[in-house]
């Protein structure tokens, strides 16, 4: 959630009408003084992309290419490539916020701490390594902000159209065991909107056969097609997909994959989404990717419910007293069997036993992760209501077959929102007013035949 919305809005406006009007400044001296102007990228909606921000959004790929650069494309296809991401940020917190999703600064802080954390540094280590890298610690907080409404936006669209059956799961561990295999894929997508006319999927089928011949001949690899072409949320990774059991892969896929040799890449394949090249990178046997260890926490908490008889402040200023008590010589246990309002676990004293990051969602999860042992947070907001933790512990633990399950309807889950998801974006954008100013918005389209 970027800072003062409206105001920044304004002040973009004020700027570019500045520049518009070309404004004629008649003493030297006040010219000498003045600074540039940061121009505006792009409009969406009643917000804006500064070119500054798109600047370093490009410079951040690039050094992530660093010894790599030719495996990027023109600077002007670079650059539509990174302002679409920029642009569909922007469309996705905006929606979060309409739709009433909010980070506090108590949460921001508290997801700061956990980067630091994870890096091994302070949060003043972090401050002075993206000050150092030519950002402010103020749009660092912004972006982390953003990142953590579009995390929840994607999980509330998950939970209100995703559903994994115990048959799904029963099934995928059946022919998990079975196959014995990973496979690492990469795909190309050439998206398709919905309900696209016979004019749009001919162009789109034109321009996968397109890259497939590029392919081919061997005119431009996988990855530099991917980052160039895609339209998928991954191009600029080169359309990495990660390593995936034969349960991760939609059934239509499985199938074909299972009969390709690595380095192979199918024909052009037409999805919900649009037309796709799949590659196939490597195949390993499960048993090379040894034990699924992951990092399990034990803590203990005591929630406060909002609900239609306490409002969101009567919940704060309850956990709040709660903490204080904790915080005055109280026994969270002993607080927890007698004011939590989790039936579930206030009988043991708010245990929640061993449990991963993500298993009670991410907010909790990063919360927890931020903590150290015996360490009590100050209250903070989830879906759930108002909490307050105590972490007691961290261990490394192997999935087993609870946490195996665990995997696989997350993984089921995560394939089955793909789609829905992207769906969801391009009827995001498609809906925006979107204006592009001092950027290419020109879309790449390859050769179909060499030359």
């Amino acid at each position: 959630m970027t800072a003062s919305r409206p105001m920044k809005t304004l002040l973009a406006c004020l700027l570019s009408a500045m520049v518009a009007a070309q404004v004629a400044v008649p003493t030297l001296a006040l010219a000498q003084d003045l600074q540039p102007i940061d121009r505006i990228a792009a409009v969406v909606n009643e917000d804006v992309i500064l070119r500054s921000e798109l600047d370093r959004a490009v410079a951040n790929i690039r050094a992530q290419y660093a010894g790599r650069a030719e495996q990027l494309p023109p600077a002007d296809v670079l650059e539509r490539q990174v302002l679409e991401r920029l642009v569909l940020v922007r469309l996705q917190v905006a929606r979060a916020q309409e739709t009433g999703i909010r980070v506090a600064d108590e949460e921001l802080e508290q997801a700061i701490a956990g980067i630091a954390q994870q890096n091994g540094i302070s949060v003043d280590a972090l401050r002075q390594r993206v000050t150092s890298d030519g950002s402010t610690f103020v749009e660092f907080r912004n972006s982390v902000r953003d990142e953590l409404l579009i995390q929840r936006l994607r999980q509330r669209f998950a939970q209100s159209r995703v559903n994994v059956s115990e048959a799904e799961i029963e099934a995928a561990l059946t022919a998990s065991a079975a196959q014995g295999q990973q496979f690492r894929l990469a795909h190309i997508l050439v998206a398709l909107p919905e309900g696209a006319t016979p004019e749009q999927i001919a162009t789109a089928q034109k321009k996968i056969e397109g890259v497939k011949g590029l392919i081919d001949r061997g005119e431009m690899d996988f990855a530099a097609a991917a980052v160039r072409y895609s339209d998928s949320p991954n191009a600029l990774e080169g359309g990495d997909l990660g390593w995936r059991g034969a349960d991760e892969i939609p059934g239509a896929f499985a199938r074909l994959v299972r009969d390709m040799q690595p380095g192979q890449v199918t024909d052009a394949i037409r999805g919900p989404s649009g037309f796709q090249l799949l590659k196939l990178v490597e195949v390993r046997d499960a048993a090379q990717a040894g034990a699924q260890m992951v990092t399990q926490y034990n803590a203990r908490h005591i929630l406060v419910r909002v609900d239609a008889d306490t409002t969101d402040a009567q919940a704060e200023a309850k956990a709040r007293t709660l903490a204080a008590r904790i915080a005055g010589g109280a026994a969270f246990a002993d607080v927890a069997r007698t004011d939590s309002e989790d039936q579930s676990s206030r009988t043991r004293g708010g245990d929640l036993g061993w449990f991963t990051a993500d298993q009670f969602g991410p907010d909790f999860g990063q919360r927890v992760a931020a903590l150290g042992d015996q360490q009590v947070s100050e209250p903070f907001r989830t879906e759930a209501g108002w909490h307050v933790v105590q972490r007691l512990g961290t261990r490394q633990a192997d999935a087993g077959n609870d946490q195996r399950r665990a995997q696989i309807a997350e993984t089921i889950g995560r394939r089955k929102l793909e789609d829905e998801w992207n769906r969801f974006l391009r009827e995001l954008r498609g809906e925006a007013f979107v204006d592009v100013r001092g950027a290419t918005s020109a879309q790449a389209t390859p050769a179909a035949s060499g030359g």
